[in-house]
């Protein structure tokens, strides 16, 4: 297999997704470690056109999840581009940090709420 390209495309839009209170949470602690940082070894992070796949998959019925939107260059740890879960397109892969997220990396939070039909809408770039 080939190595993950590391390469960051559209290196200024990337976001990180959780719920209010785990952002909450962050910011007082001044990163953010979710479960995968200890269990996989990164954050999943996306880019704005490919987060409403993970956000159908994770976050389905909920409405109180918010994007975090990035800056890649305060992240302060490697960002590899990897295959994401085997319902995703073949070719797509997803942006993994390998490190906490730190909170001063974040330039901007908005809701992210499914549309009428339940389900995430897609983003544009």
């Amino acid at each position: 297999m080939d190595a993950p390209d590391t390469a960051i495309p559209n290196a200024h839009k990337l976001v990180h997704m959780c719920t209010r209170d785990e952002w909450d949470r962050a910011r007082a602690a001044g990163d953010r470690r979710p479960e995968s940082l200890e269990a996989e070894g990164f954050v999943h992070l996306s880019a704005p056109r490919q987060v409403h796949l993970p956000a159908n998959r994770l976050f389905s019925g909920r409405d109180d999840v918010v994007l975090l939107w990035l800056d890649p260059e305060l992240l302060g740890a490697p960002v590899k581009w990897e295959p994401g879960v085997p319902s995703d397109p073949e070719s797509m892969r997803f942006p993994h940090l390998y490190g906490p997220l730190p909170t001063r990396a974040v330039v901007s939070v908005s809701a992210y709420r499914p549309g009428p039909d339940g389900s995430y809408p897609e983003l544009s770039e």
